[in-house]
């Protein structure tokens, strides 16, 4: 017997226009990757030819702190994971490559996610976190996860959107000033450190960055509610490129 429509579950993103809910079932998933050993400009240049070469979209990093460390950002609409993943891991085990260490501290893999109101589900899911990550302004990036305490998620309702509400009032305030952006990616279940959450810290500048950090450590959510935090890379983006193919979602940065 076929299931009941109203037993078919539904994993689609949520959203909220007209007072009528919306959904769209697709969302990014942003992966960093970071190595070291990159000791030159032409190793640099060949790793930024492999990409262009296969089309895989990247944005790649200096580390801050590691005199031959890179990070590397690519992303994949869900639909085309596979493909994108499979891709992925050819150009990491390519000559490329072989000469980089690859640093599996730093390895980070989230989905994008909507909360419930947005009103521009494609926008929210895809566009906004590919202009954040592609914007050459926001030249300087932190990426760390997070780990709620367990604690967190059987507080009532409305205690847990007071808590939320804290870093949502803060990125609010940097983002206006435009000293700092942010990008958040759920990454239940796909972080071998069982992380709840991906964050990214954008901006022209690192202090603003370091001052978000700073700042989060007062809340009742960071002081009370995190299990861990980090480790943080800390860069300085020098390339970025979008995929040409007509699968791929782009965006455009004028």
């Amino acid at each position: 017997m076929a299931d009941k429509k109203e037993d078919i579950l539904d994993l689609s993103e949520k959203g909220m226009k007209d007072g009528k809910q919306i959904s769209l079932d697709t969302r990014l998933f942003i992966k960093f990757t970071a190595f070291n050993n990159c000791k030159d400009n032409e190793m640099l240049k060949d790793i930024t030819r492999a990409f262009k070469r296969s089309d895989i979209s990247a944005v790649i990093y200096q580390d801050l702190n590691d005199p031959t460390g890179i990070g590397i950002i690519n992303w994949y609409r869900n639909e085309y994971i596979s493909l994108g993943s499979n891709s992925l891991r050819k150009i990491f085990q390519s000559k490329s490559f072989s000469l980089l260490n690859h640093k599996p501290e730093f390895d980070m893999l989230g989905r994008t996610y909507s909360i419930g109101y947005e009103q521009d589900l494609e926008e929210t899911l895809l566009a906004r976190p590919l202009r954040k990550v592609l914007d050459k302004n926001n030249e300087f990036g932190i990426w760390y996860p997070l780990r709620r305490k367990k604690e967190f998620y059987v507080l009532p309702e409305a205690k847990q959107k007071k808590i939320l509400g804290e870093h949502g009032s803060l990125a609010k305030r940097y983002g206006h000033d435009n000293l700092a952006t942010d990008i958040r990616l759920a990454c239940h279940g796909l972080d071998k450190n069982d992380n709840d959450f991906v964050i990214g810290l954008l901006g022209s500048h690192i202090h603003p960055l370091s001052a978000v950090v700073e700042e989060m450590r007062t809340t009742e959510q960071t002081s009370q509610y995190l299990e861990s935090l980090g480790p943080f890379f800390v860069g300085k983006s020098i390339w970025h490129y979008q995929s040409q193919g007509i699968d791929e979602y782009r965006v455009s940065l004028k």
